[in-house]
């Protein structure tokens, strides 16, 4: 049944038990401690009468007569009603009672201790008498000479002392009841802000329920970020440190303190996104070598007072987009030498209608003059492209773009320099930059005025390898220059998609290219062509490739 207990009733019977152990001792000891007390004010005042008492010249004075009680007896009655004592005996020096509160008792020996107060000291002891157990102090009596001639006993019986310490016990037993009242209202109410936070849930329950988000966390193929109100990072999953490039996180008391935002190293715009705690969906963020799909919402918990929710922070979730542009970007790669053997087959189609009309006409000279001559034209630019670079796959590209540019009114020239090969660098990344470099550029010239060019230079050195395209199109504003690489930035019209960024490839082309470059530690810049073209200029420089890798134009 107590494995069904919630955590705030748990938490209340355990506070409640615990004041009242807390009261119960705490009491007790106050009851002890003003029991003490009171003893040790009855035994100051008993102190007090007594000397009083053996001061007295009369006491003196009667200890050398042959009778003392006929002259001390009435003395010691009055003053022990006057001083509210149980009892004043004073005595000779060899316990002879000359006074007693019961007259009866008169001439007997007196019943304790005498010894310290013959020696001359004052003493207060707790002992049995005639009237019962008492607190008494017992004071002597001396002469001139410093002789002890008589002893004073003032004392007060310990069922008067404990009637008086019981007259404090009310106030302590009192002060322990409001205790614990105190006490089990704060319990009460601790317990009703727990059950409203923990939904009534007991330890075990909550143990189990963490276990299983934990098990959720680390198996889910999205990255799942928890970042509080302040900017610290609560967790974050096994994908999401893939993802981010962060180490693994664990969770759980050994965890350690949690990172701030500030102290990860996150590209600028997530940095932004999870530090304002706004609600993104599906937002494209690149990172160093990722295109991730985040969504971020608040992390609400139960409303307080039914009035506002309690907001802790944001959740973020992130997935993967880069196998999907990559697969995106192949598609746009096959596109485009499907456009380039659509456009030759267009030529090819008016080139051969023009033999096919010459041999009509009976001019089999020039038609056979007509077909020599383009057959020559398309084997030397093929020859010419495939020769000079040693990348099949680029090969195909450039001429496709080459086939592509032909058909848009554009001339695409090619210069390659240098005697190193590009086999070794990945082929998917020089796709990536050189078709959206020669598609901007295509772009560009094909929305100038004639003459249309487009050129790409690649130059192969030992330390790099270094890709120039440049337009002769309107060229790039200085004042966006810093922004056309950002995702989601365009200078080309609206499509169908209304604008947005990213779709319909609106603003991803050139973000691509950038994310590319960073992944094989190069570099990329802008400037304006030169005169002859007067349109933008993109210089991408890469690392040399390893020497050291296979040469696929040289696999049989």
């Amino acid at each position: 049944m107590i494995r069904r207990w919630s955590i705030a009733r748990r938490l209340f019977v355990a506070n409640v038990l615990f004041v009242l152990l807390l009261s119960v001792v705490l009491g007790t000891a106050a009851i002890i401690d003003a029991r003490q007390r009171t003893y040790d004010d009855a035994g100051r005042r008993m102190q007090t009468v007594a000397a009083a008492v053996a001061a007295n010249p009369l006491v003196l004075q009667a200890a050398g007569t042959v009778s003392p009680s006929t002259t001390l007896q009435p003395y010691a009655a009055k003053v022990m009603a006057a001083a509210g004592v149980d009892f004043i005996t004073i005595m000779a020096p060899d316990r002879t009672r000359w006074t007693h509160a019961n007259p009866a008792e008169i001439g007997r020996p007196y019943i304790g201790t005498i010894d310290p107060a013959l020696r001359g000291e004052t003493f207060t002891e707790v002992t049995a008498g005639t009237l019962g157990p008492s607190v008494r102090t017992i004071v002597p009596v001396k002469d001139d000479g410093g002789t002890v001639r008589a002893l004073v006993a003032a004392g007060v019986t310990v069922r008067n002392v404990d009637i008086a310490a019981s007259g404090r016990f009310g106030a302590i037993i009192a002060l322990c009841l409001a205790l614990l009242a105190a006490g089990s209202l704060a319990s009460w109410l601790l317990g009703r802000y727990l059950r409203s936070v923990t939904r009534g849930w007991g330890p075990e329950q909550l143990a189990q329920l963490f276990a299983y988000y934990e098990s959720v966390l680390h198996s889910v193929r999205e990255g799942v970020v928890l970042i509080d109100t302040r900017g610290t990072v609560v967790m974050y999953n096994d994908q999401a440190a893939e993802l981010l490039g962060l180490e693994p996180s664990d969770v759980g008391p050994a965890a350690g303190a949690a990172p701030r935002l500030a102290e990860l190293p996150l590209d600028a715009s997530l940095r932004e996104l999870f530090g304002s705690g706004r609600t993104a969906h599906d937002e494209i963020h690149l990172s160093d070598s990722r295109i991730l799909v985040v969504n971020q919402a608040p992390a609400v918990g139960p409303f307080r007072g039914g009035r506002r929710p309690a907001v802790f922070g944001t959740v973020a979730t992130l997935r993967d987009r880069t196998e999907i542009e990559s697969l995106g970007s192949e598609l746009e790669t096959m596109r485009t030498l499907s456009g380039a053997l659509r456009a030759q087959t267009h030529e090819h189609a008016n080139r051969l209608h023009m033999i096919v009309s010459l041999m009509e006409l009976g001019r089999t000279g020039d038609a056979l003059d007509f077909a020599t001559k383009d057959l020559e034209l398309s084997q030397r630019l093929t020859d010419d492209i495939v020769g000079s670079v040693d990348e099949p796959v680029l090969s195909a590209l450039i001429m496709g773009k080459s086939a592509e540019a032909h058909e848009r009114g554009a001339e695409l020239t090619v210069d390659v320099s240098g005697d190193h090969g590009l086999h070794g660098l990945a082929v998917q990344d020089l796709v990536t930059i050189l078709g959206n470099l020669l598609d901007n550029a295509l772009d560009a010239a094909a929305a100038a005025p004639p003459p249309r060019r487009v050129s790409l230079a690649i130059a192969t050195t030992p330390d790099d390898v270094t890709f120039t395209v440049a337009d002769s199109g309107p060229g790039i504003d200085p004042a966006i220059a810093g922004d056309i690489l950002e995702y989601g930035f365009s200078t080309k019209a609206p499509g169908p998609d209304g604008g947005v960024p990213g779709a319909g490839g609106r603003g991803v082309g050139l973000a691509l290219v950038r994310q590319a470059v960073k992944r094989l530690d190069g570099t990329l810049s802008i400037d304006a062509a030169d005169d002859e073209l007067s349109g933008a200029l993109f210089r991408v420089v890469l690392p040399a490739p390893d020497s050291t890798a296979p040469d696929p134009t040289k696999e049989t």
